[in-house]
């Protein structure tokens, strides 16, 4: 059974599992799932389009799942999911996805701090933390294990690559490589994200290759076109090295310069 407040506002379609608990004031909408365990603080608004995961907990006065803010949008069923064991805080704004993507989406174990907004058609992988006032225009892509610094403003259609570190205060206007470290501003390159690699358990031989792959790309005389020739030519490959390699011939905005 769930728990819920006799103030909070329950739409009868809406689907709870089981241990749900729902705090005074919150509204949740009919088109919503809440999966087991999951734990909604007070005042939260969960409009129609929300998919929440097992065992989430979304912090008082967020807003879960509301319209896009896209002038094309015109009132089409989209969703916006969030996934497993994932922390919402205080006043975060998700919005729902649009005709492009259909969904927003936020992965598993995830920690969206204070204030942070996901926008339409956003994509946010596994383990990634958003810190406090984080605003992501729409179609942003972060990947799994990635950390973004307080305050730091990503530009639409911008994609962040998996275990990446950016600062705070930021404007990020061009695609981020993975592995990353970025600084300064306008943001840079600012090297690997060492400390980040170890924790998470890549060994000195994956970090060695992605160490000297980054200084082909930034620390070399070579445009980037030429300095990916140069890495598709060495014959020690890795996973790793074909991830760099791969998202940098996908990017569309170009990559964040030295």
């Amino acid at each position: 059974m769930s728990e819920i407040h006799p103030t909070a506002i329950v739409d009868k379609k809406a689907i709870l599992g089981n241990r749900v608990s729902v705090g005074p004031y919150t509204i949740i909408e009919g088109n919503v799932v809440i999966e087991d365990e999951t734990r909604i603080d007070s005042h939260v608004y969960i409009a129609d389009g929300a998919r929440i995961g097992k065992k989430c907990h979304i912090h008082k006065g967020a807003v879960v799942a509301t319209l896009p803010q896209d002038l094309k949008f015109s009132g089409e069923e989209t969703h916006f999911e969030i996934g497993d064991q994932t922390t919402i805080r205080e006043f975060c704004t998700l919005n729902r996805g649009t005709l492009h993507s259909k969904k927003s989406r936020i992965g598993k174990n995830c920690l969206l701090m204070a204030y942070a907004h996901v926008a339409h058609d956003c994509f946010v992988g596994d383990n990634v933390v958003l810190a406090n006032a984080v605003q992501m225009g729409g179609h942003v892509h972060i990947n799994d294990w990635s950390i973004i610094g307080g305050t730091t403003a990503i530009h639409q259609f911008c994609h962040i690559g998996a275990h990446c570190m950016v600062g705070g205060g930021l404007r990020v206007t061009k695609d981020v490589p993975p592995y990353i470290l970025c600084a300064h501003e306008p943001v840079k390159f600012a090297g690997l994200n060492i400390i980040g690699l170890r924790r998470r358990g890549f060994d000195r031989q994956v970090i060695a290759r992605l160490k000297n792959a980054y200084k082909t790309i930034y620390r070399s005389k070579l445009n980037v076109s030429q300095a990916l020739e140069k890495l598709n030519a060495e014959t020690e490959k890795s996973s790793e090295l074909d991830y760099v390699i791969s998202f940098i011939n996908a990017s569309d905005r170009g990559i964040i310069g030295a």
